[in-house]
């Protein structure tokens, strides 16, 4: 077991940094060849498209994950999931094609989020073959059918870029093609190697069924989906499609950060699925994982900032690095508590207090946008960030409270430890050194001094990993 643990984190993990690539290979492109208000306005139109397909998904995504995992028949469930994301996305599309009464002022967008639109419809169809294949965890299979889209429309973004031939137009349809050949090779591989029937399937008893386990994670959906970017709306509908561009550069870095978080997620549910129904875990298994994961976020936070202005101000001609300087450090403080937030929902949702977490997140979802309503008039970008972590310090602190497990009661005071060692190795750094290389060679060396005197890191850890992965 713990032999395909090692193996699924590797297949994961290779998706996600292939994804992540060409992601910000498409992100670069992108940002240094249009003008501000033209890459403003698409990752607007992106904004609004995702959160709708999050929508769409009504938690039932989550729900299919640990239902294959608990061992429900996967004919069945992958029947009825397929029915539910053409029935809503083909309604949804149909709404948006009336859209061009709304979006009278603005044709532009409107035109963005029609063919965007187009797109990600072919990524929601597929959305039931990449569940299923997660749930059944074989995730090598499902890191291919996640990799297409973006390595297509990442190499034809750059080609045209080299031809000098990138326009809005030409965005467009390259984002429709790579969504769509996603789609198709997704079907294909799962036809291949799971070989289950893909068809619709309409049945009464069972979809209502699925919509009644889910329902209390579709308010949890709605939250997270109008948290995650609520503050991109609001700026770039409220403010300017220049400050969204600013905004967004910054945040797509920040997301960047989260790649092991990303990596280890997926793999969180049907694992603890599996633990908490044999109740075979162990607390302080747990505890250490949570340590780990403080000491990636805070030291990706602090290479974050260490980094930022010489590398994106070079890398971008000085558009995107000193403007998001105060934006991206509001933001990196976010990163630990994000992993904090995910260990415990985890837990949470496979234990199914689906109740609570909704509680939680509708007052994380209000902390966030009475922050963006009154800070964003006056701060911009960073009143945006520092709603953010507002939000997500709440989030914390309220999922910490509903911890049940003793060995886990200290896990903010990880988080605090670790954080305030990265701060100090990052200030000792700027303050006695002004070379770039040296700065960041000393705050990583003053980061570990920090963790190992105040025993965030010991020696006996690394033989705890070698027993918990089997090695």
């Amino acid at each position: 077991m713990k032999k395909t643990l090692i193996q699924n984190l590797s297949a994961n993990t290779l998706q996600l940094v292939i994804n992540q690539l060409f992601g910000v290979l498409m992100f670069y492109v992108l940002s240094v060849n249009l003008d501000k208000d033209s890459f403003g306005l698409i990752n607007l139109a992106l904004t609004v498209i995702f959160t709708a397909f999050n929508i769409l998904s009504f938690g039932i995504d989550q729900t299919v994950v640990k239902k294959i995992a608990h061992g429900d028949d996967a004919r069945s469930v992958l029947s009825i999931y397929i029915f539910h994301v053409v029935f809503t996305g083909i309604l949804f599309y149909g709404i948006l094609l009336l859209g061009k009464l709304v979006f009278t002022s603005d044709i532009l967008l409107y035109r963005l989020i029609l063919f965007i639109g187009a797109g990600k419809l072919m990524l929601f169809f597929s959305t039931p073959l990449k569940q299923i294949s997660g749930g059944m965890e074989r995730f090598k299979l499902q890191a291919y059918m996640l990799v297409v889209s973006n390595i297509v429309r990442g190499c034809a973004l750059v080609v045209l870029a080299i031809t000098h031939l990138l326009s809005i137009t030409g965005i467009m349809w390259v984002f429709i093609a790579g969504d769509t050949l996603e789609f198709l090779f997704s079907v294909y591989l799962f036809k291949r190697y799971i070989g289950i029937s893909i068809a619709p399937r309409w049945n009464k008893a069972e979809y209502g069924l699925l919509v009644r386990q889910s329902l209390p994670q579709v308010g949890v959906v709605l939250i997270t989906s109008a948290l995650a970017r609520f503050d991109w709306l609001f700026i770039g509908f409220m403010v300017s499609a220049i400050k969204l561009a600013e905004y967004s550069f910054a945040y797509k870095v920040f997301e960047i950060g989260t790649l092991p978080l990303l990596a280890i997620a997926p793999l969180l549910i049907p694992r603890f699925t599996q633990l908490f129904k044999d109740e075979s875990y162990t607390g302080n298994n747990l505890k250490l994982l949570i340590r780990a994961e403080m000491v990636i976020a805070t030291f990706t936070a602090l290479l974050l900032n260490m980094c930022w202005n010489p590398l994106i101000d070079h890398i971008t001609g000085g558009k995107y690095g000193v403007v998001n300087s105060n934006t991206i450090f509001i933001l990196s403080l976010c990163l630990p508590f994000i992993y904090i937030m995910n260990f415990f929902w985890t837990i949470y949702f496979v234990q199914n207090r689906l109740k609570m977490i909704l509680q939680v997140f509708l007052v994380t979802f209000g902390v966030n946008v009475i922050g963006d309503l009154l800070l964003i008039p006056f701060f911009k970008n960073e009143g945006a960030a520092i709603a953010f972590l507002a939000s997500c310090v709440v989030q914390a602190i309220l999922f910490n409270s509903k911890n049940k497990l003793s060995e886990l009661n200290g896990s903010l005071f990880i988080l605090l430890k670790c954080t305030t060692c990265a701060l100090i190795g990052g200030v000792l750094a700027k303050f006695l050194f002004q070379n770039f290389w040296l700065a960041l060679l000393a705050s990583v060396a003053f980061y570990f001094m920090a963790l190992a005197l105040s025993r965030q890191i010991k020696i006996a850890d690394y033989k705890n990993f070698r027993k918990i992965l089997g090695r």
